[in-house]
């Protein structure tokens, strides 16, 4: 900065400049308040229905959301020019300070240029001679150096910041210049330790880059700063280096225990980074999908894809990068497994191989792992990927259906989801113990998850997550046929069921539709849904449900679900001001029944999985099946009593609205309350294990909870038929028993337990 500029700055401009960000702020914080309580709450609450219920409901979601960012993007920037502002004014006020001490020892300062020089008076000279003089300098030079900084920090900060969207504004917040400009200095620090080449890391270098992510995880600026530096081949050399104990040999020695924790935070960094629109991150995320079929160097037999998918299990990674590397992934895999006729070499470790992963889970040899594991957290990519074409029918391969029933096999193409679900040999794997590693075909089914849901694998939908989408259900409808064609799918591999089970629990609505057997259309109404409903055959669901019923986290998942389903359709049909053209067309004791039969039907169904899992080849032990629902009240603790846990397909009506806004009834939290208190105490008493035994205590819980459910309902909405409804229920439960027993007997008669009798 030039000296006369600092000394005869007016600070005016700024000064209106910080004014003028705070008025904005509050006409932001005012426009955000609108948003969120006018627009994005009655959104919510409206009565929303075809293409708006999918598109339009969640646009004005992430509309109101865009109010928040803006003020958030406005509050950092103001921050940023209000701090910029104070510490140059103190700039300019040592600077001017200084020269009057120097007049003091009779020296004067004059502006050369963009420069300046100290001289002793000539008429009298300083007290301390030269030394003053070059003290006097050396401190205004200083002060310029400072202020140059504060300028250009406060320039590179708030290019940083804005350039992080190309399209609506960040979420980044910062409460200072300073906190932004350390975050840019941090991100280049850190860059450039992770550039050093591996056997040259030491132990220190390896603390500070492990706990400087875990600091800077979360900041934008920082992460996309950091990653661009290094760059996507100084990402895959790095991690690949590190994790090579031939390259890495020393400061593996000392720090290879702590390794998973630099792989997480890596990976949190990285996801963050990917959000950022900046050209510098563009061109990162072109070239680590270019160099994903390469070898990462000379040294390394590791391909970038086993590299980079092992820096992917953590974080919310960017949609388009997640489907540009994942069609670029599938792609190598097709070219090195002869379009899947056998897996790949590669894809396998050997001996000398290094583990790319340090969790203890599998040794990220196979780059589909990982990548599973960034689509659980992506509902969006992982959606588009799963269902587009992993080859086509007219492609050179060897896949084969009977696609018209005729019994003769003929060639079909499959999506992604087919070849990873049904025709993938996955890579032989083992954990930390020796024991054969879940972790790949468990990351699918998390993946599955949040493509056919909407939200992250592991979370519960909320009111802001959309209905189902087309292709979203179309992949439901899918998984659900790919499991009735094929059990084994499933049961050789049943660490999946608690995945596929929370997807059931979400498509309770379809699953009754399914069940219903209504060529009248009015099972609809019965039924209400919104989004786009998936379609399958009940003997595909009978057999879907007894299949996924088998293991203890798959059969609570939809139990519990269906049971908070079953409470919240009661509590909606029975309420006066459901409106008269969504009102199913049958009496107060019809729809009771009905409901009642098929949320019966349901359980009498998981009941057959559970006997199966438990007298026959399963091996599983009674009380896990009641362990595990107690545990669902965890899931459920923010969800009881919304209608939202059972999946935002249900949000219908204005009348639905207010349930998932919390302001209906609690038909469903006492339903609830009574499941949890009794799985709790099945867990600390001995559960029976005789087939008979678990199929009666099913029907036993559910006459409680259906005829809770109608009392409580017929309670809230003061009607006048409360001494029959519980008669009602029960009647319900039993023809929904007698028809699990029935529609399991026609369709799967390969179970080793004994189904019971109707009747």
């Amino acid at each position: 900065m030039d000296f006369d500029a600092l000394y005869s700055a007016n600070f005016k401009l700024l000064d209106d400049t910080v004014s003028d960000w705070t008025s904005m702020l509050t006409k932001l914080e005012d426009l955000k308040k609108d948003a969120e309580d006018g627009l994005h709450k009655q959104a919510n609450k409206a009565d929303w229905a075809g293409y708006n219920a999918a598109v339009s409901r969640e646009f004005i979601g992430k509309t109101a959301g865009e109010f928040g960012d803006a003020v958030t993007q406005a509050t950092s920037i103001r921050n940023i020019m209000r701090d910029t502002r104070d510490e140059l004014k103190t700039q300019q006020r040592l600077l001017k300070e200084a020269i009057e001490r120097g007049r003091g020892k009779n020296l004067t300062v004059t502006v050369n240029g963009g420069g300046f020089t100290v001289r002793e008076n000539p008429e009298q000279k300083a007290p301390g001679g030269q030394t003053d003089v070059d003290a006097l300098r050396d401190e205004l030079q200083g002060i310029l150096n400072k202020a140059t900084e504060i300028d250009s920090t406060a320039s590179t900060s708030l290019k940083a910041l804005v350039d992080l969207k190309d399209q609506g504004f960040s979420d980044a917040r910062y409460g200072s210049r300073d906190e932004a400009a350390n975050a840019v200095k941090e991100a280049e620090r850190l860059a450039a330790l992770a550039r050093k080449k591996p056997q040259d890391l030491t132990a220190a270098d390896f603390d500070t880059l492990k706990s400087g992510l875990e600091k800077y995880s979360g900041d934008e600026i920082f992460a996309a700063r950091f990653a661009s530096t290094l760059g996507a081949q100084g990402t895959l050399d790095f991690w690949g280096g590190i994790s090579d104990p031939r390259q890495a040999y020393r400061v593996g020695h000392e720090r290879v225990e702590q390794y998973d924790d630099l792989q997480r935070h890596l990976s949190l960094t990285l996801a963050t980074a990917t959000q950022a629109d900046t050209p510098d991150m563009s061109r990162w995320k072109s070239e680590m999908v270019t160099l994903g079929d390469q070898p990462v160097n000379k040294s390394s037999g590791s391909m970038g894809f086993q590299v980079m998918s092992n820096l992917m299990r953590w974080g919310n990674y960017d949609d388009r990068f997640l489907t540009d590397y994942g069609a670029k992934l599938i792609e190598t895999e097709k070219k090195l497994s002869g379009n899947g006729r056998e897996m790949p070499l590669a894809w396998q470790r050997m001996a000398m191989d290094p583990y790319l992963n340090h969790t203890g889970t599998d040794s990220g040899s196979d780059p589909m792992t990982g990548f599973m594991k960034a689509l659980a957290n992506s509902p969006g990519a992982a959606t588009d990927f799963f269902n587009a074409d992993f080859v086509t029918k007219d492609e050179d391969h060897e896949f084969e259906r009977d696609t018209d029933g005729d019994g003769k096999n003929g060639k079909v193409g499959l999506t992604n989801f087919q070849y990873l679900f049904e025709e993938r040999d996955w890579p032989q794997e083992v954990d930390r113990k020796g024991e054969d590693s879940i972790e790949g075909r468990n990351n699918l089914a998390m993946a599955l998850e949040a493509a056919t849901t909407g939200h992250p694998a592991g979370e519960m939908p909320t009111a802001d997550t959309p209905p189902h989408s087309e292709d979203q259900s179309k992949l439901m409808s899918d998984i659900v046929r790919s499991v009735h064609e094929d059990p084994g799918r499933l049961t050789k591999y049943d660490h999946m069921s608690d995945s596929l089970g929370q997807i059931a629990s979400e498509y309770l609505p379809d699953i009754n539709r399914a069940m219903a057997d209504d060529p009248s259309g009015n099972s609809d109404l019965l039924y209400p849904l919104v989004g786009s409903q998936a379609e399958f055959e009940h003997q595909e669901i009978t057999r879907f449900l007894v299949t996924v019923g088998q293991h203890p986290d798959g059969n609570a998942a939809v139990e519990v679900g269906q049971k908070a389903y079953m409470s919240n359709l009661m509590d909606y049909h029975l309420n006066p001001d459901l409106p008269a053209d969504q009102r199913y067309p049958q009496s107060p004791q019809e729809t009771i029944t009905e409901i009642s039969r098929r949320s019966a039907e349901v359980s009498g169904t998981l009941a057959i999985g559970m006997q199966e899992a438990v007298v026959g080849k399963g091996s599983q032990e009674a009380k896990a099946f009641a362990d595990s629902v107690a545990q669902q009240k965890n899931a459920w603790s923010g969800a009881i009593g919304t209608g939202i846990g059972v999946g935002v397909s249900f949000i219908a009506t204005p009348v639905v609205g207010a349930v998932a806004s919390g302001v209906s009834s609690t038909v469903s939290s006492m339903v609830l309350e009574h499941v949890f208190q009794q799985a709790e105490t099945d867990v600390l008493t001995e559960a029976g294990t005789s087939a008979g035994r678990l199929w009666e205590e099913s029907r036993e819980r559910h006459a409680t909870d259906s005829q809770t459910a109608a009392l409580e309902a017929v309670k809230v909405h003061r009607l006048p038929y409360a001494d029959q409804v519980a008669a009602w229920a029960l009647e319900g439960r039993n023809d929904g028993f007698n028809d699990a027993s029935t529609n399991v007997r026609r369709t799967a008669d390969d179970l080793e337990t004994e189904i019971p009798a109707a009747g």
